[in-house]
């Protein structure tokens, strides 16, 4: 069981990895070359929605360190657009632009190729992989919560 265990983390970042790659040739065949495959990801799961910049990576929408880098190159690029918040004029909003919705567009189209290509059946198990990975994911989060309680509670006063 343990080899299934390690097996299933070691694929969960090779998977991540390809998809990226994926994604860099779904942007390579739209002739984009002013944004990576990170970036195009972050606006994906942007969609519609104005977000704080903290949100972006809180639900997960970025995975990386170097969250300024990638959005200010966006922004430069002008596929997204900063909004001064309306509850602290320090702190900025972030949106899909025109031009930012229109390459979602493009990588939905991308990705529904992708899921007929799979096929049914194989969708129905991706259902349950996926709820898996969640109850995985629930797992090392609260593992992880328990370890830090741990550690703050024998640290010396």
């Amino acid at each position: 069981m343990k080899e299934y265990y390690l097996e299933t983390i070691s694929l969960i970042e090779r998977l991540h990895r390809l998809f990226l790659e994926v994604m860099k040739c779904e942007l390579d065949n739209l002739k984009v070359d002013d944004i990576n495959n990170v970036q195009a990801l972050v606006l994906y799961n942007l969609g519609g929605e104005q977000i704080s910049i903290g949100e972006l990576t809180t639900r997960g929408c970025y995975l990386g360190s170097n969250v300024s880098y990638n959005l200010k190159k966006m922004v430069q690029h002008g596929y997204i657009e900063q909004v001064t918040s309306k509850h602290d004029k320090r702190s900025y909003m972030i949106k899909l632009s025109s031009r930012g919705m229109s390459l979602c567009k493009k990588i939905d189209a991308a990705l529904d190729k992708q899921i007929s290509a799979l096929g049914n059946g194989e969708l129905g198990k991706m259902k349950d992989l996926a709820q898996m990975l969640k109850r995985l994911e629930l797992f090392w989060s609260d593992a992880s919560i328990q370890r830090a309680r741990f550690s703050s509670s024998r640290k010396i006063r």
